[in-house]
């Protein structure tokens, strides 16, 4: 029986006689007809996994079933968080394994925050279960898996909803609109920052992992064989075979709303490249903490984005979006800017398209609904937002070293690249304090990419292919599209 007809079936049951008990929730002192609720899992308990816990705990009629962490430390801790915060009136179990979830008939979703490596792999196992999903961003750890999700979604019709909460922004959504009315003119660049500083993580030695920690369920899918303490709990992020830099974390926000904004025909990019560093850091870490990526359109429009993270006096925090027309205009800092006009104005443009109640809410009426459509972000969504991260990633990983200095990046006759890379440059030269000699960009390859096939062809297509796909533990397979 299917997830959507099992619960029409207990809906239209619940008729003749319903069971209750108490929800935990934060209405947990109402009497909640069994049938009405919605059972969750959440997955991964650091970081956005307590924002899951606090999220969903605040929406009606939700009880959190199981919380699930393969880290006795993290999961004990959240245990004691949700019976406090549900003031000791929870039905809620805590493990480390998540099929132990996915296997019960009676859980309706899975809401994900592991480590990226797993996004795909809980998405795809909690699809075949019937289950919906919200899983953290990104969506997909490489290009391959996250195809394979969209698959499983068709597959099972179960709602998957990304967690990019600027999706369920009525005013972005808004704004979006009207930029593909062509209010502004015809959109050229859709250019996103996240620069935040950070800092690096030094060196950690190999060793065994901590007793309360079960290894083999943290790696999961992911080909590890050391284990090192700046995997846990958060430095994953820096290492390629489990996170995908910032350009993939935080950055995913700022990729999702540039991709958000061009002609919503456009899938994926025909051509990417990236450059950047691992600048002063001098750490453990493999990820770039500074990068320029761009990624051309079958349309003739672009996607910038800037990544920048080492820290510095004046250091500017950037954590946003831009946009640039054709006719010289531009929507930079919340306001628009004619052409050859230096004094913005404040954009007045109608709510958008999304469905309400937030990124919680929104989530929960879509499942409620068994309507895979009303997800702010949905599977394809995310896919196509993902892969234009991982382009640029794969982009910079077969990348060559060379000289730092303004003749670095290899942008042809594109002046815009060339005059937003030297923006850049001039930050890390001058405000960071790198000096030209000595110091080495790494600077990828053009890659061209066939949005039908979603392979590379062409120059370096052969190397950039292998990345398409990471390897996979036994045991942690993820299936091919066409076996999901």
């Amino acid at each position: 029986m299917s997830q959507v007809s099992r619960r029409h079936f207990l809906q239209a049951s619940s008729i003749a006689g319903a069971s209750f008990l108490i929800a935990g929730t934060r209405t947990s002192g109402e009497i909640l007809g069994a049938n009405d609720r919605i059972r969750i899992a959440i997955a991964g308990l650091n970081g956005r996994g307590q924002s899951h816990l606090s999220g969903f705990l605040g929406v009606k009629n939700v009880e959190i079933a199981y919380l699930v962490d393969p880290d006795q430390h993290v999961l004990s801790g959240a245990m004691k968080s949700l019976e406090r915060k549900t003031d000791g009136q929870f039905n809620c179990k805590g493990i480390s394994d998540v099929r132990e979830a996915l296997a019960d008939p009676d859980v309706d979703v899975l809401t994900i925050a592991a480590p990226n490596h797993w996004h795909s792999l809980m998405t795809i196992w909690a699809a075949q279960a019937g289950k919906h999903v919200y899983v953290e961003k990104p969506m997909s750890h490489d290009v391959v898996e996250g195809r394979v999700v969209v698959a499983a979604q068709a597959k099972y019709g179960v709602v998957i909803q990304h967690g990019t909460q600027n999706r369920s922004s009525a005013e972005i959504a808004g704004l979006h609109e009207a930029i593909q009315a062509g209010k502004f003119g015809k959109l050229k660049i859709s250019y996103g920052y996240c620069c935040k500083p950070r800092d690096g993580i030094g060196f950690k030695e190999p060793s065994d992992p901590p007793a309360h920690l079960d290894w083999n369920l943290w790696r999961g899918p992911a080909v590890i064989d050391q284990f090192h303490g700046n995997y846990v709990h958060y430095n994953w992020h820096w290492f390629w075979k489990t996170g995908n830099g910032d350009m993939n974390n935080q950055g995913t926000h700022q990729l999702d709303i540039a991709q958000w904004a061009l002609d919503q025909d456009q899938t994926h990019p025909v051509r990417a490249m990236a450059m950047g560093g691992r600048f002063k850091w001098n750490d453990q870490g493999e990820t770039p903490n500074t990068m320029f990526g761009i990624a051309e359109y079958p349309n003739g429009q672009s996607v910038f984005f800037n990544v920048r993270n080492v820290n510095y006096k004046g250091y500017r925090h950037q954590v946003e979006n831009e946009y640039y027309f054709e006719d010289g205009g531009k929507i930079v800092g919340g306001k628009y800017f004619a052409p050859g006009s230096t004094q913005g104005e404040k954009i007045n443009v109608p709510r958008g398209h999304v469905t309400p109640g937030g990124n919680w809410e929104s989530f929960i009426a879509a499942c409620r609904a068994g309507d895979p459509d009303m997800a702010n972000g949905n599977a394809i969504e995310s896919h196509t937002s993902c892969t234009l991260g991982h382009l640029m990633n794969n982009s910079y990983r077969l990348g060559v070293k060379v000289p730092f200095t303004a003749e670095a990046g290899k942008f042809g006759d594109n002046r815009d690249a060339y005059e937003h890379f030297m923006k850049l440059h001039e930050i890390m030269r001058d405000g960071v304090g790198l000096p030209e000699d000595g110091t080495e960009y790494i600077v990828g390859p053009w890659l061209t990419f066939d949005p039908s096939t979603e392979r590379f062809v062409g120059n370096f297509s052969e190397e950039a292919n292998v990345l398409l796909k990471d390897p996979n533990r036994a045991g942690f397979e993820v299936p091919t599209p066409t076996d999901v």
